[in-house]
Protein backbone atom coordinates (compact mmCIF):
# COMPACT_ATOMS: atom_id res chain seq x y z
CA UNK A 1 0.00 0.00 0.00
CA UNK A 2 0.97 3.63 -0.43
CA UNK A 3 2.50 5.70 2.60
CA UNK A 4 0.11 8.28 3.92
CA UNK A 5 1.40 11.73 2.77
CA UNK A 6 2.93 10.67 -0.28
CA UNK A 7 1.49 12.03 -3.56
CA UNK A 8 0.52 9.71 -6.62
CA UNK A 9 2.67 9.47 -9.42
CA UNK A 10 2.64 12.16 -11.89
CA UNK A 11 1.20 10.95 -15.55
CA UNK A 12 1.10 13.97 -18.20
CA UNK A 13 -0.78 14.38 -21.04
CA UNK A 14 0.82 15.20 -24.20
CA UNK A 15 -2.26 15.50 -26.51
CA UNK A 16 -2.31 19.19 -25.87
CA UNK A 17 1.12 19.99 -27.16
CA UNK A 18 1.25 21.89 -30.67
CA UNK A 19 2.01 20.78 -34.41
CA UNK A 20 5.85 20.21 -34.65
CA UNK A 21 7.58 23.12 -36.62
CA UNK A 22 8.42 20.92 -39.18
CA UNK A 23 4.49 19.97 -39.77
CA UNK A 24 3.83 23.77 -39.26
CA UNK A 25 6.21 24.78 -42.32
CA UNK A 26 4.48 22.14 -44.49
CA UNK A 27 0.86 23.59 -43.93
CA UNK A 28 2.58 27.10 -44.47
CA UNK A 29 4.25 26.35 -47.63
CA UNK A 30 1.47 24.17 -48.78
CA UNK A 31 -1.29 27.59 -48.62
CA UNK A 32 1.39 29.92 -50.01
CA UNK A 33 1.69 27.28 -53.04
CA UNK A 34 -2.29 27.09 -53.39
CA UNK A 35 -2.13 31.02 -53.32
CA UNK A 36 0.50 31.49 -56.03
CA UNK A 37 -1.45 28.79 -58.30
CA UNK A 38 -4.92 30.60 -58.18
CA UNK A 39 -2.55 33.81 -58.76
CA UNK A 40 -0.95 32.08 -62.14
CA UNK A 41 -4.61 31.09 -62.97
CA UNK A 42 -6.02 34.68 -62.65
CA UNK A 43 -3.64 36.18 -64.87
CA UNK A 44 -3.70 33.27 -67.56
CA UNK A 45 -7.72 34.35 -67.39
CA UNK A 46 -6.97 38.02 -67.52
CA UNK A 47 -5.11 37.22 -70.60
CA UNK A 48 -7.75 35.05 -71.90
CA UNK A 49 -10.78 36.95 -71.38
CA UNK A 50 -9.10 40.73 -72.32
CA UNK A 51 -7.59 39.55 -75.81
CA UNK A 52 -9.74 36.89 -77.15
CA UNK A 53 -13.02 37.24 -75.10
CA UNK A 54 -13.22 40.56 -74.84
CA UNK A 55 -14.33 40.84 -71.75
CA UNK A 56 -12.27 43.75 -70.53
CA UNK A 57 -14.64 44.18 -66.84
CA UNK A 58 -13.80 40.45 -66.04
CA UNK A 59 -10.12 40.75 -67.23
CA UNK A 60 -9.23 43.44 -65.16
CA UNK A 61 -10.70 42.15 -61.84
CA UNK A 62 -8.91 39.12 -62.66
CA UNK A 63 -5.81 41.45 -63.14
CA UNK A 64 -6.08 42.84 -60.26
CA UNK A 65 -6.90 39.73 -58.10
CA UNK A 66 -3.42 38.35 -60.01
CA UNK A 67 -1.46 41.59 -58.32
CA UNK A 68 -3.48 41.65 -54.49
CA UNK A 69 -3.09 37.52 -54.19
CA UNK A 70 0.72 37.52 -54.06
CA UNK A 71 0.72 39.94 -50.60
CA UNK A 72 -1.82 38.17 -49.22
CA UNK A 73 0.08 34.69 -49.75
CA UNK A 74 3.07 36.39 -48.44
CA UNK A 75 0.53 37.28 -45.43
CA UNK A 76 -0.46 33.58 -45.07
CA UNK A 77 2.87 32.25 -45.33
CA UNK A 78 4.23 34.37 -42.82
CA UNK A 79 1.07 33.47 -40.16
CA UNK A 80 2.64 31.35 -38.05
CA UNK A 81 1.48 28.80 -35.50
CA UNK A 82 -0.59 29.88 -32.20
CA UNK A 83 2.12 30.37 -29.40
CA UNK A 84 -0.85 29.78 -26.17
CA UNK A 85 -0.22 26.12 -25.22
CA UNK A 86 -3.08 23.87 -24.14
CA UNK A 87 -0.63 22.82 -21.15
CA UNK A 88 -3.23 21.21 -18.74
CA UNK A 89 -0.42 19.80 -16.42
CA UNK A 90 -0.46 16.13 -14.56
CA UNK A 91 -2.98 14.60 -14.87
CA UNK A 92 -4.00 11.94 -12.06
CA UNK A 93 -4.65 8.42 -13.18
CA UNK A 94 -8.45 7.78 -12.72
CA UNK A 95 -8.74 4.19 -11.53
CA UNK A 96 -5.20 3.24 -10.20
CA UNK A 97 -4.07 -0.07 -9.93
CA UNK A 98 -2.26 -1.60 -7.30
CA UNK A 99 1.01 -1.59 -9.93
CA UNK A 100 1.23 1.72 -10.36
CA UNK A 101 1.26 2.98 -6.95
CA UNK A 102 4.05 1.11 -5.96
CA UNK A 103 6.83 -1.14 -6.90
CA UNK A 104 7.42 -5.06 -5.75
CA UNK A 105 8.86 -5.93 -2.97
CA UNK A 106 11.67 -8.66 -3.43
CA UNK A 107 12.32 -10.32 0.09
CA UNK A 108 16.12 -10.96 0.46
CA UNK A 109 15.63 -12.85 3.61
CA UNK A 110 13.50 -15.88 2.32
CA UNK A 111 15.69 -19.29 2.28
CA UNK A 112 15.81 -21.09 -0.88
Amino acid sequence: MRKRGTPPPKVFAVTGLPSSLRDDQDIRIRRYLVSMIIRTVCFVLAVVTIVVLHWTVVGWLLVVAAVVLPYIAVVMANATRSLRSTYLGPVAPSNPTPAQLEPPVIDKDLPE
